[in-house]
């Protein structure tokens, strides 16, 4: 929990720092693959490719093309469509889905589930409902993707993990390397090499997101996840949020429609609450 707790707090500056230093300015494929590249290099040292078994190696790779690879590419063109605080409150779905994949591991299912996801789709759209487009839904649908594939890396490193006997720091390069293939193909044929960063203070953000949120952070996230159950781990989902939307209205967007934030926050947490309230019931006496 303390790791969860730990990333949490290192992580309600992330949101706040991409939305105003690098979204829109710097290339989002760039910054991604920049990043992931960063955050490769820490772990690199640590590799022990002696000792590692291959097909961990493989299914540490994957994880990391999904987590975060293919993520970084949903969350990072979502904030050229939403606000920051948007984008932290649509996050809301993923102890939702981490919900859904575990029971579908599991070969269990609740319908009931998905009243929760339209409930805290109202939410979001609460909160734009004066200026909801398409550019609007496009964003709404890039953070859904994003919360999708963390959710899936979640999932799986946990149940990965919870049956290897190795040290986590010494494989989980293999988790940057799988994420770096993903980031670098799509800079190489997405990217656009004309909006590099242009002052220290973008390169400086890409170089503490890459070196501590990423490379740290994805670490001991991951590693949290695996001393947790799977209810906890969803709960923990969300505690970014509120720590991330004080940093930013308070900090960066003191401007913000308090209001309309705390209406459609409001309903996503009825959904977040129902969606606990349904997987106990769901649970046999």
């Amino acid at each position: 929990m303390l790791y969860l707790i730990a990333v949490t707090l290192l992580w309600a500056f992330s949101f706040s720092l991409i939305g105003v230093y690098l979204a829109g300015q710097v290339d989002a494929w760039f910054s991604a693959f920049i990043r992931i590249a960063l955050a490769t290099c820490v772990f690199l040292p640590f590799l022990k490719l002696t000792v590692m078994p291959k097909l961990l190696a493989v299914k540490l790779m994957l994880i990391g093309a999904v987590q975060l690879g293919i993520m970084y590419g949903f969350y990072y063109h979502a904030f050229l469509f939403l606000s920051v605080p948007e984008v932290l409150l649509f996050t809301v779905m993923t102890p939702l889905y981490i919900t859904l994949l575990n029971d579908l591991l599991e070969r269990r299912f609740n319908l009931k589930f998905l009243v929760v996801a339209v409930i805290a789709i109202l939410g979001a759209v609460a909160i734009r409902y004066q200026g909801i487009d398409g550019s609007f839904v496009l964003g709404l649908m890039l953070v859904q993707g994003a919360n999708l594939c963390f959710a899936m890396g979640q999932v799986s490193y946990k149940r990965l993990m919870h049956t290897s006997a190795v040290e986590q720091q010494s494989v989980f390069g293999w988790f940057f390397i799988g994420a770096l293939m993903v980031s670098a193909t799509c800079f190489a044929v997405f990217g656009d090499s004309s909006r590099l960063p242009s002052s220290s203070i973008q390169w400086g953000v890409l170089i503490y997101l890459g070196l501590v949120a990423s490379g740290l952070g994805y670490f001991a996230w991951n590693k949290g996840a695996t001393q947790v159950d799977v209810g906890t781990l969803a709960v923990m989902n969300n505690m970014l949020i509120p720590a991330g939307i004080v940093v930013n209205i308070f900090i960066w967007n003191r401007d913000a429609d308090i209001t309309r934030l705390a209406l459609g926050g409001g309903i996503m947490m009825i959904a977040l609450w129902l969606n606990q309230r349904l997987k106990v019931r769901s649970v046999p006496s």
